[in-house]
């Protein structure tokens, strides 16, 4: 049982001291407050949705932390902080609300009881909301076949945990049953299959959405309200809110009866082979020279590393670069490799620590390592470099054409790079052809796997929502790529441009020297 000081006084959590102190009647007022602001924003309605808010406490763990819970149905507008259940961390009810006089209905916790309860134990979630809002039940009705709901390019998507403007959101969507608790187990599957989720969509019902903490839920559930919302209004608009531009959505009539027609799906009138659902696309050597990254990128990011680790090196993003850096030395020093010297601790100074940086980031760099470690400490230094106009992103002629073409077909887009997503997106932002991110639907690096892996290929075509990984078409110049990527299921075709390295001999691939060969 955990312990918790209060009044200078250790008590138990369940103690009746602690079971009416003010860090569980301050969470008890907070989500009567909450519940009429979501009943005004009609999430709440007619009894409907709930939610639920862990008792903060700095000196108990999160998983420790007791749960306030509102009942079930009851008027969600008209609830007070005496009205709340409060559960233990495992969801024993430790104590109820008092049943008040006809015509209100004996109290009841919540239905959703048991979804919450997974959520904080597979997400460590500080509050979750279960909300009724007519956009988070019509989103789910537009292809009722859908298992995700997927938008891209809107400001909102920012407001979601782990996620920026060119990223694509995917939340997963369950079917309805007629009672909340059965719900259960798909939630819990739908958690463990969508790590990077913090919402899962009920068919025809609603959305559970959590987060850190209430205001983290809060904000996320606003943001993801809007989005559904929007999403809602572009189809009504016959707008793609699926794809970066969304541009109109691709129709067509079969037998009379108009119908929408996705990529990849053929027409009863023509056999020919299904064009792809997704193209994945490589960088070097595939839409950009080799020698631009090995001849003014990685230079650039040689000759800076010490300036931007001097000018950065008290800043939360470069302390987790050098955390990164310090545990792959680390590796690197336990397996021998060339070319690792010790990184001092902090206490030895900032110029001695910065130096050996240097020292593993330059050795790092000529042996090439496509090293996470490396990859994002690099794309924060060419992220100076591009905004300061140092440098500039180079694709072949044929790429931004072949792009828009792609995307006026429906067909979505993704990089898939050794690179940080970061070095991608500035890549493509502040291209030689202007900002090209608008055409690209999201962006892998090797956080997903090792490009010569074939689970990082199968892991993607898993991420990108196809129903089979050959509606995913790959394009590289690296032939061990190819293999991985054809191993996993995908289309693969090799890309031969100026610089690249010879393939060997019956390699069994198709090879194209120009995006417009496809």
């Amino acid at each position: 049982m955990a312990a918790v000081a209060l009044n200078g006084v250790t008590l138990g959590t369940t103690s009746q001291a602690y079971l009416e102190s003010k860090p569980v009647n301050d969470t008890k007022v907070l989500i009567s407050d909450l519940c009429r602001q979501f009943y005004n924003l009609g999430w709440v309605s007619g009894t409907g949705g709930s939610i639920t808010i862990k008792v903060h406490d700095d000196s108990i763990p999160k998983p420790q932390q007791l749960v306030i819970m509102s009942p079930s149905g009851v008027q969600k507008e008209r609830m007070l902080p005496e009205d709340m259940y409060v559960l233990s961390p495992t969801g024993s009810v430790l104590r109820s609300p008092s049943p008040k006089p006809y015509p209100n209905k004996p109290p009841k916790c919540s239905d959703c009881g048991p979804l919450f309860m997974k959520a904080y134990e597979m997400c460590n979630a500080g509050a979750v909301i279960h909300s009724h809002g007519i956009e988070s039940c019509l989103v789910t009705m537009i292809n009722p076949s859908s298992k995700e709901f997927r938008i891209t390019h809107m400001e909102m998507i920012k407001g979601i945990k782990g996620h920026g403007y060119y990223d694509e959101l995917v939340v997963p969507i369950i079917e309805n049953t007629a009672y909340e608790y059965e719900l259960t187990e798909s939630l819990a599957k739908a958690i463990a299959a969508y790590p990077k989720a913090t919402a899962v969509l009920v068919r025809n019902h609603g959305v559970y959405i959590w987060g850190d903490s209430w205001i983290n839920a809060k904000t996320q559930a606003e943001c993801y309200h809007y989005l559904f919302d929007a999403a809602i209004k572009l189809n009504q608009l016959g707008l793609d809110w699926s794809t970066p531009l969304h541009g109109p959505i691709h129709s067509g009539r079969i037998k009379g009866r108009f119908v929408s027609v996705k990529a990849g799906t053929v027409d009863p009138d023509n056999k020919s082979k299904p064009a792809p659902r997704c193209i994945v696309l490589d960088i070097e050597g595939t839409t950009t020279p080799i020698s631009f990254v090995t001849d003014v990128l990685f230079p650039y990011a040689r000759d800076n590393v010490e300036r931007h680790l001097s000018e950065t090196y008290d800043s939360a993003e470069t302390k987790d670069d050098i955390k990164l850096l310090r545990s792959q030395v680390q590796d690197d020093l336990e397996k021998g490799v060339a070319g690792a010297v010790p990184i001092p601790s902090n206490e030895a100074g900032k110029e001695k620590v910065v130096c050996a940086l240097v020292a593993n980031v330059e050795s790092m760099i000529k042996a090439d390592h496509k090293i996470t470690a490396l990859k994002q400490l690099q794309g924060h230094i060419w992220r100076t470099g591009f905004e300061k106009n140092e440098l500039k992103g180079i694709v072949f002629e044929d790429v931004p054409e072949a792009l828009m073409k792609w995307h006026d077909e429906g067909i979505k887009v993704y990089i898939y790079s050794s690179g940080s997503r970061l070095a991608q997106r500035l890549l493509f932002g502040y291209s030689n052809y202007g900002d090209l991110r608008k055409y690209l639907s999201g962006f892998f690096d090797t956080t997903v796997g090792n490009k010569r892996e074939t689970k990082s290929y199968a892991e993607i075509a898993e991420s990108v929502g196809v129903d089979r990984p050959s509606e995913v078409l790959f394009l590289t110049d690296v032939f061990q790529e190819a293999v991985a990527a054809k191993a996993a299921g995908l289309e693969v075709i090799v890309s031969i441009r100026p610089g690249n390295g010879p393939l060997p001999d019956s390699h069994g691939f198709k090879t194209i020297t120009s995006f417009s060969e496809i």
